[in-house]
């Protein structure tokens, strides 16, 4: 009897091992021969429409638009790299290209070198910020994009290119040969003391070895210049390899000791990250600022250095880019890179805004519904939520600039003055002393005018949409005296506005010109002077009862929406 039903049993169990094989087989085939269809439609569309459209069509062109509406519907970030692209890529990644090194921007109708990278051959041949590329190697830049003269100036390392150059405010042009060389960017451009005791790191980009850079700064502030306590500013990172995320949270923590871990579809492919090396230092006190530019790897440090109540995180919320990619090779020399993973930090919660739907203008995180926000307890019991980005410990509000100076800046009459005065000041005092005098900002309020600036006030441009509406609605001519009154009473005055917003055009006058002389680090190195974010981390790491305070067990971490 026990036999019989053992064996009904064992049937049963083969029964429906078979029947979900088979479902299995089923939905797998069902999917193989949606994929075969799909397929077969696209390539008889393509067919169709490269045979009878009424105009000739690019199929490069038109292939390459379709992948990446297909791919924009899935996430932001899975991406195809045609080959074309793919020397813009290997720089994203390891931050190395072979070039002039040299940053470059459309500036009107002209291409124009907006910064030349100290000590690469684009600074050692005499480029100066602000001079138009007017040929390259016999090609004329004239209806170029940036990304056709970026293309041009790439090429193989230690290879000639001849350029002809316009410097503003000369007659005529001028030209150099330049020998193209590995470019490496820094990704530390700046790190130094901020007063006797606290040390300051500028990391912008986590490209290769970026790790090694950030130990090296570290160990050279703490034991040749004996730093007790440190600012790592992370603010406008926009990230990039993991590895070195890790790798520079390990100088923080004990080895050993989990970072980050990523989970996917395919489970062979998930892996928690840890800290592999002896730290640099586990007590020094940390501030990290960040702001809605920091992202991606940047989150990774962010987040496991609050999650493990390590440190202090200052600024606002960052972006919110917890998803992984992989590259995958395709043919032609093209890639696919493909969101494979989530991160997730020490706490468990994922860095990832959960809704793509709400994002700022700028690509950040926007505002999460709170039925999307989950809570979660850092190592020592603080409470902190998910839903998107890195809430800080404290929170620093940003000034906004007014609309007037987004328009000098704009236009490029920062930019230009800039050029202007250090073509005609052959130099200045040292960075961290320079400042903007009375007698140069007259010279820029005249500049200003003489190049006929003008702008249009978000109070004006708030109100002509209220004319018009009302217009159209038939109100108008019962409020015209109103609405008269109203424009004048907002109608800006340039000079005023030049008085009235002549601090934030100063520090950025000063920030532009420094850059002309003594290149990105002088720009960090000035603009630090009156930096409010390093301000308020200075001042909280010589309060060590209140950065005490703000690590303790119980207290929470609001969700900033």
């Amino acid at each position: 009897m026990k036999k019989r039903r053992f064996l009904k049993t064992g049937l049963a169990s083969l029964l429906v091992l078979v029947l979900a094989f088979s479902f299995w087989g089923f939905n797998r085939d069902q999917k193989n021969f949606q994929i075969a269809k799909n397929l077969d439609i696209y390539y008889t569309l393509f067919r169709e429409l490269n045979l009878f459209y009424v105009d000739p069509i690019d199929p490069g062109k038109l292939v390459k638009e379709s992948i990446d509406d297909m791919l924009s519907s899935l996430d932001p970030y899975t991406v195809y790299i045609p080959e074309s692209e793919m020397e813009d890529f290997n720089f994203m990644t390891t931050g190395e290209y072979a070039g002039i090194g040299a940053l470059i921007s459309k500036h009107g109708d002209e291409i124009v070198v907006a910064e030349p990278y100290k000590g690469f051959p684009a600074q050692k041949a005499g480029l100066r910020a602000g001079d138009v590329f007017v040929e390259v190697d016999g090609k004329k830049t004239a209806d170029m994009k940036v990304s056709d003269v970026s293309e041009l100036l790439k090429g193989p390392a230690n290879k000639p290119i001849r350029l002809t150059m316009q410097r503003p405010g000369e007659k005529k042009p001028y030209e150099v040969s330049i020998v193209r060389q590995k470019i490496q960017i820094n990704p530390v451009p700046y790190y130094g003391m901020l007063d006797d005791s606290v040390g300051y790191i500028r990391l912008t980009s986590f490209t290769a070895n970026c790790g090694d850079d950030v130990k090296n700064a570290l160990l050279d502030l703490r034991n040749n210049k004996h730093a007790k306590k440190l600012v790592l500013d992370l603010r406008g990172n926009p990230g990039g390899l993991l590895v070195e995320a890790v790798k520079i949270a390990n100088l923080f923590v004990n080895q050993g000791q989990e970072i980050v871990s990523t989970r996917g579809k395919v489970a062979q492919w998930d892996k928690t990250y840890r800290a592999t090396e002896e730290p640099v230092d586990t007590i020094m006190p940390l501030v990290i600022l960040v702001n809605r530019g920091s992202a991606s790897a940047s989150e990774i440090v962010t987040g496991s250095m609050q999650d493990l109540d390590r440190g202090v995180v200052m600024g606002t919320r960052t972006f919110g880019k917890g998803l992984v990619q992989t590259t995958r090779d395709l043919s032609y020399n093209s890639k696919l890179k493909v969101t494979t993973a989530k991160y997730y930090i020490p706490s468990g919660r994922c860095i990832q805004a959960l809704d793509y739907a709400h994002r700022n203008p700028d690509g950040s995180v926007g505002t999460i519904p709170d039925s999307l926000i989950s809570k979660f307890s850092t190592k020592h019991g603080r409470t902190v939520f998910d839903g998107g980005g890195i809430s800080p410990d404290v929170k620093i509000n940003q000034d906004q600039l007014s609309n007037m100076v987004v328009q000098l800046v704009q236009k490029f009459m920062i930019f230009d003055f800039a050029t202007h005065f250090a073509n005609t000041h052959s130099k200045i005092a040292p960075a961290d002393e320079f400042t903007i005098t009375d007698d140069i900002y007259n010279q820029f309020k005249d500049y200003v005018k003489e190049h006929h600036f003008t702008y249009e006030s978000k109070s004006e441009q708030a109100l002509q949409d209220l004319i018009e509406t009302a217009k159209k609605e038939k109100y108008y001519d019962g409020a015209a005296d109103a609405f008269k009154t109203l424009h004048a009473d907002l109608s800006h005055n340039i000079d005023q506005d030049l008085t009235r917003f002549s601090g934030d055009i100063k520090d950025l006058l000063r920030d532009e010109i420094v850059s002309r002389y003594y290149y990105q680090s002088g720009a960090i190195q000035t603009s630090m002077r009156d930096d409010k974010d390093i301000e308020a981390a200075i001042k909280l790491l010589h309060n060590p009862a209140k950065y005490k305070a703000l690590l303790a067990p119980d207290n929470v971490i609001s969700a900033m929406k």
